[in-house]
This record gives structure tokens, sequence and C-alpha cells, in this order.
């Protein structure tokens, strides 16, 4: 009895934790496409020069096609559509085996050097205009060039250079397809499990609101952040899974037809929960001791481990078995809201009762598409798409990407922060190598034999550590510092302890594949096994010294120091871009908003039209499946402005403080524009189930659409709240009062 009574007096949040624990992150870690990944792309970069030295004893030709593959391999990141990756491995084998030829041509001489590096540092830093995948290809080429200009060559050595090269780029990139080919499958299968878990991470976060211990401003910053980490990691979902849909019933259809029918159910819980926005103040405020919140974070704690689990089995390719019930949970909840109704709350206070039960009904929504998506991890056999109007519809859910040569051109002015971060590059680089040159030409040479050596590893430790942003770029220059310090302690420890080259053979080909895979999620992690790894191909080349651990650190303290000093010119603040951040969030949200209110419109015409005994309507029909597309788009589209707003903001405030403007006003802004997209969501499919929107709602809706586009407006001052319509009270005033903020704060933030 006393066992049981200890039990009992167990904190409820203690036995959840006891029932339901998370999945560890290296475990996560180990299954995802970033281990994967990184393990694809050290093997495609090491092969050839493993076969080349190992079998034919060609070291410097292996040296070269490795360089060449990494070139390419960089360019091959996991997640993302795959046709973007094959066309940037295809630009990354043109463009570096340019690059090659012009720094080879020009490395044996002065001034011919002095004119590259810079005019090549400029030219591709400017790639950033293109996107993320611009970027990594025109970080790309500048790697080629640096590793290229390490060693002078004569001029019949660069046409053999830059075939070496360019042969291992071709290696890199007919290995990448086959293993692409092969394991695609696997490939869907991690993309979603990565996504599928950032759902869960954002559900944990949600959870905490419900905690009346919990800090609602600080669970407030850790929601955005978890929400922002699962837009971008859905995207990524979204342009590999609906890359290619099911066309048939052959076993690899409906292999696609499982993921997608997951990624289908994961995109409706992000929906359901986001139409939950609640005032949790008010809730703790109207109901303090009352233990429907805690049933309700136990709950979607619970939810949030078995959407864990679900990503787990799907990255090992085993189905779901077993997962917690939310039953007694959603039962609790069930004979709390009774026992409030029988107290009079719903007669007392409607709006926080009607509120209540709309968390009922999306927990039991939640827990729905949670359960089914267990069951599509075990029903590939005869795997159909849950939704076979969607079939023709998903393709405009994809990312599009246009690259124009008038995207450089029309950013070559001072007032582009693409333009701004090119100039910054090239100065830097012109600094590091008059740096390499003073200490080439003096004494100094004597006390930094490594700069004059490999002064290129400096112009490498700028490229990699400079990005567009101020704050970024200061976080790397010190997650760079520490890596290497911590990678040349591990290094020097291992010289000492053993000599046997198969260990340092182990080691290094680990290294490689760590810090390719950690690149994404942990840069400090990965510059440690980054530095590590140079460090042993330097030691396999020269093994009778362990001088290059000292020389990779000077060179990495002058890259830093230069890159520092660098970024403060013409530097590009974060507060630059808020303002028009903010105007495309805004915008998006009257888009959701218009779209919204047209697919409601078509619904209750749909609906009248059935009631009436009409016969059926194609075109009705066509129209309103239409303006739902339209709605889930624009809804979509809300989540990555939000998911920018949110990014930029958050870096601003890593700047110094005196280049951080607004943040009052910018802050209020991100609460609103998550309030307003939220409640948004939760009024559309309650307007749509309504037979006639009742006059007082009507003005409501007017009014919220006039202040988001910046008019006056004049909303009711009660509106109706008998029956059904008290779920829709709530979501309408906050949206009123949401739209009323947001034009009082954008007017602030365009006067200042």
């Amino acid at each position: 009895m006393s066992r049981i009574a200890s039990i009992l007096s167990t904190p409820i949040n203690n036995v959840v934790i006891c029932m339901a624990s998370r999945i560890p992150q290296l475990q996560r870690f180990f299954y995802s496409h970033y281990f994967f990944g990184g393990l694809r792309q050290a093997i495609g970069v090491m092969l050839p020069a493993l076969l080349l030295v190992g079998v034919f004893q060609l070291y410097s030709v292996g040296m070269i096609a490795a360089i060449g593959a990494a070139c390419v391999a960089i360019i091959d990141q996991p997640g993302g559509p795959r046709r973007y990756g094959t066309n940037g491995m295809l630009g990354a084998i043109l463009l570096g085996s340019i690059t090659a030829a012009i720094t080879g041509m020009a490395s044996s001489h002065s001034v011919l050097i002095w004119l590259a590096v810079p005019a090549l540092c400029f030219v591709f830093s400017m790639f950033t205009v293109f996107g993320k995948q611009g970027g990594l290809l025109g970080f790309a080429c500048l790697l080629i060039m640096t590793l290229t200009m390490r060693t002078p060559l004569a001029p019949h050595e660069v046409m053999m250079h830059t075939l070496y090269s360019f042969l291992g780029g071709v290696f890199y990139f007919i290995y990448s397809f086959l293993v692409h080919r092969v394991l695609w499958h696997r490939e869907e299968q991690q993309v979603l499990s990565v996504a599928l878990f950032a759902t869960a991470d954002y559900i944990f976060a949600r959870s905490q609101f419900y905690d009346v211990n919990a800090d609602l401003e600080a669970s407030y910053r850790k929601l955005i952040h978890a929400q922002s980490t699962m837009t971008e990691a859905q995207q990524a979902a979204r342009d590999t899974v609906l890359r290619e849909l099911p066309r048939g019933h052959k076993r690899g259809d409906r292999l696609r037809a499982e993921a997608l029918n997951v990624f289908i159910d994961m995109v409706a819980l992000l929906d359901s929960l986001l139409a939950t926005h609640t005032d949790y103040a008010t809730l703790r405020r109207s109901v303090p001791d009352g233990d429907v919140l805690i049933f309700a974070r136990d709950a979607l704690y619970k939810l949030g481990v078995n959407l864990s689990y679900i990503a787990l089995n799907i990255a090992r390719n085993r189905s779901v078995k077993e997962r917690n019930s939310v039953k007694a949970e959603l039962r609790a909840i069930e004979y709390e809201l009774q026992k409030y109704r029988q107290d009079g709350l719903a007669e007392k206070e409607p709006e926080v009762y009607a509120l209540l039960v709309q968390v009922l009904r999306r927990l039991r929504n939640a827990t729905r598409l949670v359960d089914r998506m267990a069951e599509h991890t075990r029903s590939t056999s005869d795997a159909v798409l849950v939704d076979m109007r969607l079939e023709k519809a998903l393709d405009r859910f994809l990312s599009r990407r246009a690259w124009r040569i008038g995207m450089l051109t029309s950013n070559l002015r001072l007032d582009s922060s693409h333009f701004r971060y090119a100039a910054r590059v090239t100065a830097a680089s012109l600094v590091a190598m008059s740096i390499t040159t003073v200490i080439a030409h003096t004494s100094l040479s004597e006390v930094l034999p490594g700069s004059t050596m490999h002064g290129y590893w400096i112009i490498l430790t700028l490229l990699v550590i400079m990005k567009p942003g101020f704050a970024l770029t200061r976080q790397r220059n010190g997650w760079r510092l520490a890596g290497t310090l911590i990678g040349c302690a591990i290094a020097l420890v291992l010289f000492n302890v053993t000599h046997s080259p198969n260990i340092y053979l182990i080691v290094l080909v680990a290294a490689s594949v760590l810090g390719y895979s950690l690149i994404q999620l942990n840069y400090m992690i990965a510059a440690v096994f980054n530095t590590v790894f140079v460090l042993l191909v330097f030691h396999f080349l020269s093994p009778a010294t362990n001088i290059a651990i000292g020389e990779r650190l000077i060179d990495t303290f002058i890259g830093c120091g230069i890159a520092l000093m660098c970024s403060y010119i013409l530097p590009w603040w974060e507060h630059n871009y808020m303002g028009s951040l903010a105007s495309a969030v805004k915008k998006a949200n009257r888009e959701l908003l218009n779209t919204g209110l047209h697919y409601a419109a078509l619904t209750r015409e749909l609906a009248g039209a059935r009631d009436a005994g009409a016969s059926h309507n194609a075109t009705l029909d066509a129209d309103q499946h239409e303006a739902e597309m339209r709605w889930r788009l624009a809804r979509k589209n809300v989540y990555v402005a939000f998911s920018n707003y949110t990014s930029a903001f958050y870096r601003m405030m890593d700047e110094p403080i005196k280049r951080q403007k607004n943040v009052p006003e910018l802050n209020n802004l991100m609460i609103q524009y998550h309030v307003l997209a939220s409640q948004i969501s939760a009024a559309i499919p309650i307007l749509a189930s309504l037979q006639t929107v009742p006059e007082g709602i009507q003005k409501s809706l007017d009014a919220v659409g006039a202040y988001l586009d910046d008019r006056d407006a004049n909303p009711p001052l009660s509106i109706e709240t008998e029956g059904e319509l008290a779920t829709l009270a709530y979501p309408l005033r906050q949206m009123v009062k949401a739209a009323q903020l947001i034009r009082q704060e954008m007017r602030g933030v365009a006067v200042a």
C-alpha cells in the first residue's frame, strides 16, 4: 500500500517523463540525413584520393582529384529537391574548373595573383544573390581557388592540374548520382524523419504554455525558435517528398505513397496546432487551480514523444508498434469540462469555456493524426493517398528558384547587402595577402614560418568565417577559434599517444565523416573534426614533424583577426532588413485572410447547394477545392515569411546594442503576427461551417482587412456569441486586436 501511495503522490509531470522520455539527440543524429549525407560526401571525396594514392602511388594527382571532388561535394547537401543539387554540382564542375585554371595560371606570377584572387573573391561572393544554393556554389569555387594557390604552378602544369580537378568533380557527380538513384527512399525517410523530430520539438515547446510554473515569456521565445527550425525542416521535407509523386502501383510508388501520407498528416498536424494560439495568461487567471491545464500539457508532451518515436522508426525503416496512449488525459479533460459546465462557467465566461472546448477538440484531432501516421508505417503494401484530390496540386508547394544574370548586375550598387558582403570579402583577401607578403619578406618569417608556407590557409579561414551578416560572422569567428584550438589539442595528444598509421587512418576517416555531417548542426564541433582531418592529412604528407599544428593555429588566429576587422567594412546591419521583412509577413497574412474567406464562402455555397438537394455541381466543387489549395499555400507562405522575420530579428539581437533599432516595436510585431496567423487559421474552418455569417462577425472581418491595409475601421463593440459562434468570438477578437497593433507598430517602424 505504501508503494501505491508513493506512486499516486508523484507529480504528474514526473510520471509522464517516466512513461514517455524523449529520443536522445545522439540517436537522432546518427539516424538523420545529416549523418548519412556526411558519410556520402566523405566517401565521395576520399575515394579518388585513396584509389590513386593506394593503388597507383599518385600522391599529388590524388590530392588534386580530391580537391575537385570536395568542391562538388559542397553542393551535395542533404535535403532539398534533387534537381537543384544536380544543376548546382554541374555548375560547380564547370566554374570550379575555370577557377582552377585561372588561379593556376596566376599562381606563378606575383602581379597576376594579386589581381586574380580579389577578383574571384568579389565575383563568387556576389553569388549570394541566388540564395543558399548560390552561396554554396560561390564558396565551392572559392575553396578550389584557395587550395590551388597553395603551390605555384608552372604554365605546363596548369592544364594537367585543371584536368585532374575536373575529373575529381566528375567522379563525385557520377558517384552521387548513383547513390541517390539507389538510396532515394532512404533519403526521403531521413529528411522526413528530421522534419517529424522538429515538429515534435515544437509540440514539446508548446506544451510548456500549459505549465503554470513555466514563464510565459521564456516559453514564447522557445516556441518561436522551435517554429523557425520546424518551418525550415518541413520545407526541406516538402522539396524532397513532393519531387516525385506516386503514379502507379509498383513497389516504388507504394513507398512514395507511404512517405507522402506521413508528410500530409504532419502538415495537417502543424496546421491544427498553429490554429490554437491561446491567451494562456487569461486561461491561467480563469482556471488557476484547474487540472485541465495539467492534462493538456501532459497530452501534448505524450503526443510529442509519440511523434518522436514515429520519426525514429521511419529513419530506421521500421514500423511503429507501440506508443503512449493519450486517452486518459483526454477523458480527464472531458471530466473537467463537465465540472466547469455544472459550475456555470459556460454561462459566466462563455468564451473561456469555448476556448477549453477548442483545446480538447484540437488535442483529439492531433491524436488522430499522430495515430494515423503510425498506421502509415505499417501498411506499405496497399498504401494509397489519404487525400487523392491533393495529388495534382502538391507541386505548387515546392520551392522555386530562378537564376538570372540580371540578379547579379542589379545588385552592383552600394545599398545592396550582397555587394557590401562581396566588398568585405575582397578587402579581407587583400589584407591577408598583404600580411603574408610582409611576413615572407621580413624577419618575421623566422618566427612565423607557417604563415609564409601556408598563407592560403589564412584566406580559407576568411572565406569560411565571413558571412553577409555581422552577427553570424562574429559568431563563426568564435566557433572557428575554439574548434581549431580543440582540434589541435586532440591531434597533439593523438600524435603523442600512438604512432600507428592504421589508427591515424581510422581517425582521419571518422573526422572527415563527422566534419561533413555536423557542418549544418554545430559549426564549432565540425571545426574540431575538420582541424583533426587536415592535421592528419599533413601528417601523412610529412610524418617526421608536427609543425603543421602550430602553423594551423597561427594561420587561424590571423584569419580570424582579419575577418573580425573587415566585418566593419561597409557593414549591413539586420535592422535594415526588418522593415521589408515585417511588410512581407503582413502581406502574407493579408493573403491568408483573403484566400481563407474565399474558401469559406465557396464551402458555404457548396454546402447550401447540397442541402437544397441540387444536383452535383462539378464546377463549384472544383472551385472549392482550388480555393482550399490556395488557402493551404497561403498558410505555408505565412510560415516561411514569419520564419524569415524571426530569424532576422534574433540575428539583430546578437549585433552591437547601438545597431539594434526599434526592438520593442519589432518584438511586438513578431508576437502579433504569430497571434494573427494562428487565429485566422482557427477562424476560417468555423466560418466555413456556418450557414451564414452574422453581421457583427462580418464587420469584424472587414475591420481586420482594413487594418492590414493601413485603413481606419470601426469594429463592433459586441459580436454574436451564442452556440457555435462562441468558439469564433475569441479568435475574431484576437484578430481585430492583433491587426490594430500591427498597424500601430508598422507606422512606428516606418517613422523611425
